[in-house]
C-alpha cells in the first residue's frame, strides 16, 4: 500500500537537539525532518546539497549509512523508546544523487525485550531503492537516560 503524504504527521524534536542527523540546532548537520504515516512508517523527504558529496555527483556512503540509522531510530522514537544502534547492515544498491529529491522510509519490524529490529530504504523519485538498511537497536533504561541528562547540565 502506497503512503499518502497528505496523511503524514510530523515527528517533532526539541529545538535544542544537536544531533548530526536530525538536530535543528546543529548547523553543520543533515537537519532531517521525519514524519509518521498512519501505518507507523517513518518518512523523510530529503534533497542533500553538494557538501555531502562522495563520488562526484553522488551522496557519500557514510552519509547514506547515517540516513538509514537515523530513519530506523525514529521508528523507535515514534514508539516512545530511546535506543542506541547495536549493529547495522547497509546495502548500497544504486548511486544516490546529490541535489535531487529523495525519500527515506523506515519500519519497526519486531522486538524482544530491549532488542528492536528495524529496516529502512532510500528511494528515488521513481520509487527505486538506492540504499537499504537493517538494524538492531537496544532500548535504554529511561531512568538511566534521565540521570545522565541531569548530570550533563
Amino acid at each position: 500500500m502506497a503512503i499518502n503524504d497528505d496523511e503524514l504527521k510530523p515527528l517533532e524534536h526539541s529545538s535544542q537537539n544537536n544531533c548530526f542527523g536530525c538536530g535543528a540546532a546543529n548547523e553543520t548537520g543533515l537537519q532531517l525532518r521525519f514524519s509518521v504515516a498512519p501505518d507507523g512508517t517513518i518518512v523523510s523527504l530529503i534533497n542533500l546539497g553538494a557538501r555531502f558529496t562522495g563520488p562526484p555527483g553522488f551522496i557519500h556512503g557514510g552519509i547514506l549509512a547515517t540516513l538509514m540509522d537515523e530513519a530506523m531510530s525514529k521508528t523507535l522514537r515514534a514508539r516512545g523508546v530511546t535506543a542506541m544502534t547495536r549493529n547495522m547492515e547497509v546495502d548500497y544498491l544504486r548511486p544516490a544523487p546529490i541535489e535531487t529529491p529523495l525519500r527515506i522510509e523506515a519500519k519497526h519490524l519486531r522486538e524482544e525485550g530491549r532488542k528492536h529490529w528495524c529496516e529502512a530504504v532510500l528511494l528515488d523519485s521513481k520509487g527505486r531503492t538506492l540504499t537499504s538498511g537493517k538494524g538492531l537497536f537496544i532500548a535504554l533504561d529511561p531512568e538511566l537516560v534521565a540521570a545522565h541528562l541531569a548530570r550533563s547540565k
